[in-house]
């Protein structure tokens, strides 16, 4: 896969949409028209309904999307068990990885969240005495918040858990299609990272 600037390379690339079309509905190449998973229904219903516009963008981020559904279903488990939601694992983890205290605001940005969904999730897990929060000396405005011993046992309990189902996941995928699908995906974040703020405006 080959961004220019995150955007379709101009003529080159709507001629190579329209040949690669042409060969679909020509030979019926299991490349495309010929793969049953949801997403390629979806498409091909979508291009029965409207042949004019372009979905091949489904085709990636259709399925970015619903593996990262399937995968968030199944590795919820862990933290059904152990009473967590996803979001509050996350708040877990982010003390976690980065082995110090954080303000409300720094694990909104961490985990991606409003500032408001962060209060109310710490809140609960302070009640279950999984973190603990502290005044700022010079601000009292500001907290500073920490896993407790029993917090971070938790999350070093969980944490193989969901490795283990991510490694088996993967395993679909020989070790040479991993690192390819690592480097692509990589390459389509660092670059969105860096436009998304542009695509909203």
């Amino acid at each position: 896969m080959v961004l220019t600037n995150g955007r379709p390379a101009g003529g080159r690339a709507t001629r190579a949409r329209e040949s690669g079309a042409d060969a679909r509905s020509a030979s019926g190449s299991a490349t495309g028209a010929q793969r049953d998973d949801t997403v390629a229904v979806v498409v091909r219903q979508w291009r029965a309904v409207h042949p004019d516009l372009d979905t091949d963008p489904m085709e990636v981020i259709g399925r970015i999307n619903r593996c990262a559904a399937l995968l968030q279903q199944a590795e919820d488990a862990p933290l059904r068990r152990a009473g967590l939601s996803r979001p509050e694992f996350d708040l877990l983890g982010a003390l976690r990885r980065t082995g110090h205290e954080l303000t409300p605001s720094e694990l909104a940005r961490e985990t991606f969240s409003s500032g408001a969904a962060v209060t109310k999730r710490l809140k609960q897990l302070t009640e279950r005495g999984l973190v603990e929060r502290r005044g700022d000396t010079r601000d009292r405005r500001v907290a500073h918040v920490r896993l407790t011993d029993v917090g971070r046992d938790l999350v070093d309990a969980i944490m193989p858990e969901q490795l283990a189902y991510e490694t088996a996941v993967l395993e679909v995928l020989d070790p040479p299609s991993q690192g390819e699908l690592s480097e692509l995906l990589a390459e389509l974040l660092g670059r969105l990272e860096g436009r998304m703020g542009a695509l909203r405006a």
